[in-house]
C-alpha cells in the first residue's frame, strides 16, 4: 500500500487583524467600579491583551473575543454589549461573502478544518452547490475517517487521455503508443487569479506551493515570470489564442500545457503532439451555451484535457449566465456518458470555486478536478476590494508578502481542503475521490426533490383542501 500522501501545514499569523464578525462595545460611563470587574473574567483575557492596529484602525480586541458573551451578562450596569461590525459586512460581495473570506483565511493561517463550537446555524439549503446535500451515511464508522483512521483513502486523479479498449498485434503487444498520462495526489490545480496587486510575485507563490504539495500551477505563458528548473514539472502555461509557438523551449520541459479553445485548435494540437508526443495538452473551453456540444465534439477528437471555465460567481458565460457551475458540469459529464466517452477524458472546471465542499460537490456533478483560483488571493489575506484593478494600492500590501510566507499560506488552505475532502469521503464510505466523479447517487438536488417529491405533495394536499366541505 503507498504511503498516505500527506500536506504539511504549518501556521502562518496573518499580517493585519482579521476584521472579526462582531465587535464590543465598552461603554465606560456609568460603570460602578465593581470590586472584581467582569472584564477580569475574560477566558482569554482579551480586555488585557487589547491594543490598537493603527494601519486599519481597529480594536483588537474583536479578533481575541471568542464570543462566549460573559462580559456582556456579568455587566450589572449592561455597559458592554456585542454588536455586528460594519467592516465585516462589507467585505467582498454577494457571492465571495464575508463568511467565505473569514473562513478561507482561517484555514490559511492554519492549516486546519473551520468548526463551530456552536454548531451549524444557516439554512440548510441554498442556490447553486447549496442545494447539494451529500450522502454521509458511513460517518457512523470511525475507521472510515480519512485523516485519522486506518483505512487508506486516496485523493488522487489522472490527467491525460485513457483508452477505452486495448488492441494487440501479431506478437501480443500493444498495436498503439500508450498515451502519456500524469497523476495528482489531490484532484485540485492551482489557477493564477485574473485580479491581484503582484501578479508575478503571485506566480512565484503558486510556483512554489505547487511543488510543495506534488500538483500544477497554471500560469499564463505570455506573462510567466523564470521558474527554476526543478520547478519546471509543476507549471502548467497557459496559451492564449494563436500565442503556440512551437519553437519555444519551454515546450521540451513541461509535462503539460492548456490553450484557449478556438477554430483552429484541433490543427494546432496536432501539430504540437507531433514534435511533443509526451507533453499533455488541456483545452481551455468557455462555459457558454456552446459548452455541451464543444466539449463532446474535443471528446471525440481525442484531446487529453478539457478545462470548463466559468465566471467568478460560479455562473456560466453568454447565454448560459443564469446556468449555476455545477449544471454545466452535469449537462457536459451526461453528454460524454450518453456518447460513450466519459472515460476517455478529463474534466477540469474553474470559477466560483470558493470552499472545499465545492470539490467534492463539483466532482460528484462529473469532474474530474478543479482549479482553484480566487480562494489563493484570499489566502494571502485578501480583502476582495478590487482596488489593484483600479489602479490603488492594495490595502493589505499582497505585493510585500515573501515567496516563502505566501506559499505555506496556500498550503495550509488546501491542507484545509483536502482533509475536509477526506472527511467527505470517509463518510460516504469512498476509498478514493475517483469513485466519487458523477456519483450523483450519493446525493440529492434540491430542485429535484422539489419537482419529483414536494410538488405533487403539495398539489395532493391542495386538491384535498379544495374537496373539503365548506
Amino acid at each position: 500500500m503507498p504511503a498516505k500522501y500527506h500536506i504539511h501545514v504549518r501556521r502562518v499569523p496573518p499580517r493585519f487583524s482579521p476584521l472579526a464578525k462582531n465587535t464590543i462595545i465598552d461603554w465606560g460611563e456609568g460603570c460602578l467600579r465593581c470590586a472584581r470587574c467582569v472584564k477580569e473574567q475574560c477566558p482569554v483575557d482579551a480586555y488585557r491583551k487589547r491594543g490598537f492596529d493603527p494601519s486599519q484602525f481597529v480594536d483588537t480586541i474583536d479578533e481575541m473575543c471568542r464570543d462566549c458573551y460573559r462580559c456582556v451578562q456579568g455587566c450589572p450596569r449592561e455597559l458592554i454589549y456585542k454588536a455586528n461590525n460594519p467592516q465585516y459586512r462589507q467585505l467582498g460581495d454577494e457571492y465571495w461573502t464575508p463568511e467565505i473570506l473569514a473562513a478561507t483565511w482561517y484555514q490559511a493561517e492554519t492549516g486546519k478544518i473551520p468548526v463551530s463550537g456552536a454548531g451549524y446555524g444557516g439554512p440548510f439549503a441554498g442556490p447553486g452547490f447549496d442545494s447539494i446535500w451529500t450522502d454521509m451515511s458511513e460517518i457512523v464508522r470511525p475507521t472510515r475517517d480519512g485523516i485519522h483512521g486506518r483505512e487508506y483513502i486516496s485523493t488522487s486523479i489522472d490527467l491525460g487521455r485513457k483508452p477505452m479498449f486495448l488492441t494487440f498485434d501479431e506478437q501480443g503487444e500493444l498495436a498503439w503508443s500508450v498515451p502519456p498520462l500524469l497523476e495528482l495526489p489531490l484532484p485540485i490545480l492551482l489557477g493564477q487569479p485574473s485580479l491581484g496587486a503582484n501578479p508575478r510575485g503571485m506566480q512565484e507563490i503558486m510556483v512554489q506551493a505547487a511543488q510543495n504539495l506534488g500538483t500544477l500551477a497554471i500560469l499564463a505563458r505570455d506573462r510567466l515570470v523564470p521558474v527554476p528548473a526543478e520547478a519546471l514539472g509543476q507549471i502548467m502555461p497557459s496559451y492564449s489564442t494563436g500565442a503556440l509557438n512551437l519553437d519555444d523551449p519551454l515546450l521540451s520541459q513541461i509535462r503539460a500545457l492548456e490553450i484557449l479553445d478556438h477554430p483552429g485548435v484541433l490543427e494546432q494540437v496536432e501539430a504540437l503532439k507531433k514534435r511533443y508526443p509526451e507533453v499533455i495538452v488541456s483545452i481551455k473551453v468557455p462555459g457558454d451555451e456552446k459548452v455541451v456540444d464543444r466539449v463532446a465534439e474535443l471528446t471525440a477528437a481525442g484531446m487529453e484535457i478539457i478545462h470548463i471555465f466559468a465566471g467568478e460567481e460560479a455562473r456560466g458565460l453568454g447565454e448560459f449566465q443564469d446556468l449555476h457551475l455545477k449544471d454545466l458540469i452535469r449537462r457536459c459529464h451526461l453528454r460524454l456518458v450518453e456518447d460513450q466517452l466519459r472515460d476517455t477524458v478529463t474534466l477540469l472546471v474553474s470559477g466560483g470555486i470558493a470552499l472545499a465542499e465545492h470539490v467534492a460537490k463539483a466532482i460528484i456533478c462529473g469532474a474530474d478536478g478543479i482549479i482553484a483560483d480566487l480562494p489563493l488571493l484570499l489566502a494571502l489575506e485578501c480583502h476582495l476590494c478590487r482596488q489593484c484593478t483600479k489602479g490603488g494600492k492594495c490595502p493589505v500590501d499582497i505585493d510585500q508578502i515573501t515567496v516563502k510566507r505566501g506559499a505555506q499560506r496556500l498550503v495550509n488552505l488546501m491542507g484545509a481542503w483536502n482533509n475536509q475532502l477526506l472527511e467527505i469521503l470517509g463518510a460516504m464510505g469512498m476509498r478514493e475521490v475517483r469513485r466519487l466523479r458523477g456519483e450523483v447517487g450519493r446525493a440529492m438536488f434540491l430542485e429535484d426533490l422539489e419537482k419529483e417529491i414536494f410538488a405533487p405533495l403539495f398539489a395532493q394536499r391542495e386538491g384535498e383542501l379544495k374537496r373539503e366541505p365548506t
